[in-house]
């Protein structure tokens, strides 16, 4: 990496913000920071538990301090209950949340995932009840704490999953490709759609680890596809009929599509399978992306530029609004704003910052020499 400079993880998180660096250990620093309480609608926060406490921000304390705000915070298990002082990070939350358990193979490890849902998925979270919570402050005048723990946002992402659980008690997963009779718990099952409808990875030539396109044979699609695939023959077989066939049979199904798959790459076998409208898509590999055209085309993949780090990619906005839409600007440097957040927001003046800055306001004083 780029050595004395912000990390990747770091500056890829941290686009569009504002960076000022307050000394909650001084009083200065404190004053500072209630007079932001004062003019701010929102206050977000994910210190470890009780550290906003320690420093005398309780949730009442800034309530008090500014009944119209929002205070938002993460936590890894939240504020109730016995995980309530356990330390979590992104796979702990995975781990915790039904999310490992119910991906990878069965006769292997649980894995995580490659996505952040338990970082990101819980900032999304997080968002939502910000934004519910802004919208009630704006009818009563009042704002609110909203809480979001890491694990409870990974199991409401696993929602599908849940549903299995229950269909369990009532006989077995059809849709799944391992045997699910007399299991109490949902599997995992590798690649399995886990919807009504059968699903799995496919594997094209040239055969290298990412040269895989994902189906999801529909009951509209079967008969075309299998007369793509096999003819009249594969078309009119029994085994493969209805849905209830193909689910009972799906084994054999799936060495059908892949021997025929073995013949193109993931790129032509798409083009056959939207010609018959079959839902699919090819397993993109960071670099496939990287250089898709449809990425760069909607600015899902943008250049920017840092001042210690020089050139970089950083994902883009998945989010498309017409009248005001977003323009991904470099991460801050540390306190980099300080002073300009200060005199816009609080109305500071330059002495003043000075004054505050010389008394550890803003960071640990230096120390006087002997």
């Amino acid at each position: 990496d780029v050595p004395n400079a912000d990390s990747l993880y770091f500056t890829m998180l941290n686009c569009n913000k504002r960076s000022i660096t307050v000394n909650m250990k001084a009083p200065e620093g404190k004053a500072v920071f209630t007079e932001l309480l004062k003019q701010c609608d929102v206050i977000m926060e994910n210190f470890g538990p009780g550290v906003l406490d320690r420093f005398g921000f309780t949730w009442e304390k800034v309530h008090e301090i500014n009944p119209r705000i929002v205070m938002a915070s993460i936590k890894g298990f939240g504020s109730s209950g016995p995980y309530a002082d356990f330390k979590a990070y992104e796979n702990v939350a995975q781990a915790m949340g039904g999310a490992m358990s119910t991906t990878g193979v069965p006769e292997g490890p649980p894995f995580v995932t490659g996505a952040q849902i338990g970082d990101s998925g819980t900032g999304l979270h997080l968002v939502i009840g910000i934004l519910a919570a802004l919208h009630q402050r704006n009818r009563t005048g009042v704002g609110q704490y909203v809480e979001v723990a890491m694990m409870d946002a990974v199991m409401n992402l696993c929602r599908v999953k849940w549903r299995d659980h229950q269909h369990l008690k009532h006989g077995t997963l059809s849709e799944y490709s391992v045997p699910t009779a007399g299991l109490t718990e949902t599997p995992r099952a590798g690649n399995d759609s886990g919807g009504g409808q059968l699903g799995n990875a496919i594997h094209c030539k040239p055969f290298g680890p990412n040269d895989y396109i994902y189906i999801v044979v529909q009951e509209a699609v079967w008969h075309a596809l299998a007369r793509r695939i096999g003819g009249e023959a594969l078309e009119r077989d029994a085994r493969f009929d209805k849905i209830a066939d193909r689910r009972k049979n799906q084994g054999e199904m799936w060495k059908l599509i892949n021997g025929f798959a073995a013949n193109y790459t993931k790129r032509e076998f798409m083009g056959i399978l939207n010609e018959l409208d079959v839902p699919c898509g090819p397993i993109m590999s960071t670099a496939d992306l990287a250089d898709d055209e449809h990425v760069r085309g909607r600015d899902m993949y943008v250049e920017l530029d840092h001042p210690q780090r020089g050139t970089w990619y950083n994902v883009g906005m998945p989010i498309k609004l017409s009248d005001s839409p977003a323009h991904i600007r470099r991460s801050p440097l540390l306190g980099e704003h300080t002073d300009e957040v200060l005199k816009e927001v609080l109305g500071y003046d330059a002495g003043k910052i000075a004054s505050l800055r010389a008394a550890g306001a803003f960071s640990m004083p230096p120390k006087k020499s002997a």
